[in-house]
């Protein structure tokens, strides 16, 4: 309830707040430069005078967005990679865990790494980065759970009595490996969010002007003395974010 909670709130600020909120989060305004929280601009305005409200929002959506587009495309062939090795066996089990160990053979940073060289600051690249690195973890979890499940006695049982795989599959086995599913669909989103936010904060990933989480903390981050607050609000939306996903991976495992 906690996480569910917490991911509630800053989850709908993330949809619904850059629909709600009139500021563009573009527009300059240097006359309000580092603007105190109150006022004209309800959590103030950073250096270049633009709302940090409006800048907030569309960057939670930026980053929650990305990582949910993220987590989907890693799940889905992940899911159905595990699916199918465990269920043939065989070559099609070799070949893709050779495949996986391949991939993990390169460090997922480097990799991110590799393809932003290619396009930097776009986020195709970055997506498909993080796809590409995140995709094993459901594979081999799907992939041992559905080997252990089709072990079980019942599911010999179920075939005996004529039984499909269809049915067996949709009955017997994706109920048993869901709720898995559904931690390792959270923590890969806390992963993505705090990949694309490191990435920006070392000027590899999104770039300005674009209202990334981590790119406002570094282009804060030489105002701190000024305006304290304004660089901590974009750390703790990105803290609240994952604290959120984080909480509710853990209640889905208990």
């Amino acid at each position: 309830m906690f996480g569910a909670g917490i991911l509630s709130l800053v989850g709908g600020f993330a949809i619904i707040g850059p629909a709600l909120i009139p500021a563009d989060p573009a527009a300059q305004d240097f006359s309000a430069s580092l603007a105190p929280i109150g006022g004209d601009f309800l959590l103030g305005a950073d250096h270049y005078g633009r709302s940090l409200l409006a800048r907030l929002a569309h960057g939670a959506r930026l980053s929650f967005g990305l990582a949910f587009l993220t987590m989907l495309a890693a799940a889905v062939p992940g899911v159905l990679f595990g699916l199918a090795a465990a269920w043939k066996g065989g070559w099609t089990e070799r070949f893709l865990e050779l495949t996986a160990t391949i991939v993990l053979a390169l460090p997922g940073l480097m990799l991110v790494l590799l393809l932003l060289a290619f396009a930097p600051g776009n986020y195709g690249p970055l997506f498909l980065g993080m796809s590409l690195t995140l995709w094993v973890e459901f594979y081999r979890v799907t992939k041992a759970t559905t080997k252990t499940v089709l072990a079980q006695p019942h599911i010999e049982a179920a075939r005996m009595l004529g039984f499909g795989s269809r049915y067996i599959l949709v009955n017997l086995v994706l109920p048993v490996i869901a709720p898995m599913i559904g931690t390792l669909s959270a923590f890969a989103m806390a992963t993505a969010i705090i990949a694309v936010s490191t990435l920006s904060a070392i000027s590899v990933g999104l770039q300005p002007p674009t209202p990334e989480l981590g790119s406002m903390i570094v282009e804060l981050l030489p105002y701190y003395a000024e305006a304290p607050v304004h660089v901590l609000l974009p750390a703790a939306l990105i803290f609240l974010l994952v604290l959120g996903l984080q909480s509710l991976a853990q209640g889905d495992h208990r």
